[in-house]
């Protein structure tokens, strides 16, 4: 059933406001929150002084200990706090200041620091010029005095929260609808190693939580995975849930489905084959066909002669797509891209795309794919886009809860570049989300708290505001991780990670995690 999505952004706006209610914690015991330690400056961020663990900072005048962060938002924050000693000698001058995009901008000089003596600052934003800027990389405390020492410390580094405001109205225009709700934007990604993916508990689960959109057989595998053997390339032993029987759970619960053909280790004529068992021999009637997984990525299997290649990619995808319409002409067919013009070129310079635009030339993944579909005369029925803000061991519950506004810059992204690279007759490649969720590494604690929910649902809301079409939540099951970010910053009480929505311990089929 189609709805209409009713003013998102208007939700949106109260839980931004509810999330400036907390500080942002740089530097506790640790760096924390995905900050770094930059500069040229002698840095040990796991130092002690007068009992206080601490950053020791030594440095010559005009070196600077940089608190390094990828491009976020200052506006939720209104100072900068920090405590500082100037060790046995004192005596030092330090100017503090904000980077933007690796720039330095106006600064404070402090008090000259006293000896042995722990001192707090909170700085306004605004007089570092910080204020509601979208592209904070960091803050830096620059010695330009060394006094009788040019060693220093620092430590309970944060960002304090602008505070909540007393009352907060929010209107709702009903008559407003900003688009249509696209049944495909509750998808879920299933597995063969799932061995209770046909079970009634599976098929009930998934009907109560309404997803109408099933992937099959699971992401990376999936260039790795025979569909007709139930096998994959390392192994000799059948996976737990052959094609046959997520076939049969799709149909039960009227799923539409997405599946993934091997273009790893596969061939077109695999695919062809397997178009025609599911659509012709068993009238399943799927219609999404995705032609293999993040091929632009080192991590894939690739055993083409020229792996993560875009240009080989390219070519076989053709031959992919046009096997498989010729047994189901009806089905729709998709290609892996990525975002930014110079991403995962991974050295390949044989093929060199032009952007229609700027006239400059690009060798990147999604560039070199779609100048050379189209020189091909072929055109995808959609693209495949995949999104994981963090990675291991960089986990920060605040900034994940800011990640989901990526979806709308991703958009536009990628619908400028078949504009520029497929041209005119790419009008019509849908945008598809066949992957999300918080962390594509190894998983901690934050990947089954009440934090990765929470981005779930506003990634989803996010999401809806774009002209992408779906998203694919990974996963359904995928089992638990002890090796993960378990640090304490983190919500959470569960000392383990796992990205599938049902609990990957005990056996419990329906034990989702609350």
């Amino acid at each position: 059933m189609k709805v209409p999505v009713l003013l998102i952004a208007c939700s949106l706006m109260l839980v931004q406001q509810v999330a400036a209610q907390a500080p942002l914690l740089v530097y506790t015991d640790d760096l924390v929150n995905e900050f770094q330690s930059w500069g040229a400056a002698a840095i040990n961020v796991s130092g002690t002084y007068g009992g206080s663990n601490c950053i020791s900072v030594s440095a010559t005048n005009g070196q600077a200990l940089w608190l390094e962060h990828s491009d976020f938002s200052t506006t939720p924050y209104a100072n900068l706090r920090f405590s500082i000693n100037g060790g046995s000698g004192g005596g030092q001058l330090i100017r503090v200041f904000g980077m933007l995009d690796g720039n330095g901008q106006p600064f404070c000089t402090l008090n000259t620091l006293s000896p042995n003596a722990w001192v707090t600052f909170t700085i306004p934003l605004a007089a570092l010029g910080m204020v509601d800027h979208p592209n904070c990389d960091g803050f830096s405390l620059q010695l330009t005095g060394a006094g009788s020492s040019n060693t220093f410390y620092v430590a309970g580094v944060q960002l304090g929260a602008v505070p909540a405001p007393a009352l907060l109205h929010i209107g709702v225009n009903a008559a407003n609808a900003i688009r249509v709700a696209d049944p495909r934007w509750f998808g879920i990604n299933t597995a063969v190693w799932d061995n209770y993916l046909d079970s009634p508990e599976t098929i009930s689960e998934l009907k109560e939580v309404g997803f109408q959109f099933l992937r099959f057989p699971g992401g990376s595998l999936s260039d790795d995975y025979h569909w007709a053997s139930n096998t994959t390339d390392s192994n000799t032993w059948q996976w737990a849930t052959p094609f046959s029987s997520f076939a049969q759970m799709a149909t039960k619960i009227a799923a539409r489905v997405l599946l993934t053909a091997n273009y790893g280790t596969g061939s077109p004529a695999e695919a062809a084959a397997w178009v025609e068992n599911s659509n012709v021999t068993h009238r399943n009637g799927f219609k999404y066909w995705e032609i293999g997984n993040e091929e632009y990525g080192a991590w894939e299997t690739d055993s083409n002669l020229y792996p993560h290649d875009p240009f080989t990619y390219a070519t076989r995808a053709r031959d992919y797509i046009q096997q498989m319409k010729a047994v189901d002409p009806t089905i729709k067919a998709g290609v892996v891209v990525t975002t930014g013009e110079d991403s995962y070129a991974n050295g390949y310079t044989s093929h060199p795309a032009t952007n229609s635009a700027t006239g400059q030339v690009h060798y990147g993944w999604t560039p070199v794919l779609l100048s050379t579909l189209r020189e091909l005369g072929v055109t995808p029925d959609f693209a495949i886009y995949h999104w994981y803000p963090e990675y291991t061991d960089s986990e920060s519950d605040p900034f994940l809860l800011q990640g989901a506004t990526n979806w709308m810059g991703d958009a536009l992204d990628l619908r400028g570049q078949i504009n520029h690279y497929f041209g005119a007759g790419g009008s019509n490649i849908e945008l598809l989300v066949t992957e999300n969720n918080s962390n594509s590494g190894q998983q901690g604690k934050q990947s089954v708290s009440l934090v990765n929910a929470l981005y779930y649902a506003e990634s989803l809301g996010q999401l809806a505001k774009t002209e992408f079409n779906s998203l694919v939540w990974w996963d359904l099951r995928n089992g638990v991780d002890l090796t993960g970010n378990m640090d304490p910053s983190l919500y959470g009480w569960r000392l383990y990670g796992d990205l599938g929505l049902i609990n990957g311990l005990g056996t419990t089929l329906s034990n989702r995690y609350p």
